[in-house]
């Protein structure tokens, strides 16, 4: 755990929006070096004029973080620069819907890559540092947030593709809390799962190499997009709360963090199901209107 981030590093992806954004300005704020991680030049470039206005030390890096050569460049400028970080936010994200026979190969490899991947690289680079840091100094303190999302704890229909990459994070995740146990008392990890929080993710696509248009998407796709863009963008919980709350689980060592805890009764339905070998539950039991009206739509009724 992380009493005191002044003068601390942290690494943040996804850093031109959403939880990134909001996580790099509490970092500001508490006098921490940043690194700004983003695949959106522009507002790349709008983040790191506005920590730099804060009078924090920024290092601001374009990076595709699916991308292992433009992880390891970046994880090579940040010890360069500042040293093994105390703070790795292993955050950017891509979203996808659809029903998941209709996903093509190239749409699993981006949210694949994205969610996933960019974990992945964020883990096996920057824990060795890490790890490098604390044998050397007992008084390094390090953590290790990684986003994954609801999704990942249940399996909402018409939307797969992102419910696999997440539910990969949430494993990896929880196994990443436990090989650091094993090894380290310095380090910790948390996974934040949030739920509908208005970022910038359902306009992922803009950054999206190839990207199909509209006219090329699937009757499941543009229904599971405009679902998706309502649900999100009424979320009543802010981007700066859920980021307010991902500090606060660094300092008191607090692996799980929610943004919506009163959903987990969904979570809690589902294990049960599971450890008495029911069949998956009605995902829309408290909301069935909304199963309703997808039925309608994708059986064209």
């Amino acid at each position: 755990m992380i009493q005191d981030f002044k003068g601390k590093t942290a690494v943040l992806t996804g850093a031109g929006s959403g939880f990134g954004l909001e996580c790099a300005r509490i970092g500001a704020a508490r006098g921490m070096n940043l690194v700004l991680v983003d695949v959106q030049q522009d507002a790349l470039d709008k983040a790191r004029a506005e920590m730099e206005a804060a009078g924090v030390q920024v290092l601001a890096r374009k990076v595709d973080v699916s991308d292992a050569a433009q992880m390891e460049v970046l994880a090579l400028a940040v010890k360069e620069r500042f040293g093994a970080p105390h703070f790795v936010f292993n955050n950017a994200g891509v979203g996808a819907g659809g029903l998941v026979w209709e996903n093509t190969v190239a749409d699993w490899e981006w949210v694949l890559g994205v969610d996933l991947w960019g974990v992945i690289h964020g883990v096996r680079l920057f824990t060795p540092m890490m790890l490098e840091a604390a044998a050397k100094d007992p008084g390094y303190r390090g953590h290790i947030t990684n986003t994954a999302s609801m999704a990942g704890l249940l399996t909402p229909p018409n939307m797969g593709i992102y419910n696999a990459a997440k539910a990969a994070v949430v494993s990896l995740t929880e196994t990443l809390y436990q090989d650091l146990n094993l090894v380290t008392d310095q380090i910790g990890a948390s996974l934040l799962c949030p739920y509908f929080v208005p970022t910038g993710i359902t306009s992922s696509e803009r950054n999206r190499p190839n990207a199909p248009k509209e006219t090329e998407l699937t009757k499941s796709q543009l229904i599971g997009q405009a679902m998706s863009n309502k649900a999100v963008s009424s979320g009543k919980i802010t981007a700066a709360e859920v980021s307010a709350k991902v500090f606060d689980a660094i300092s008191e060592n607090q692996f799980y963090v929610f943004s919506h805890p009163k959903s987990l009764g969904n979570v809690r339905a589902r294990m049960e199901n599971i450890v008495v070998g029911a069949n998956p539950a009605d995902p829309f039991l408290e909301r069935p209107e909304i199963g309703q009206k997808l039925r309608e739509q994708l059986r064209g009724a």
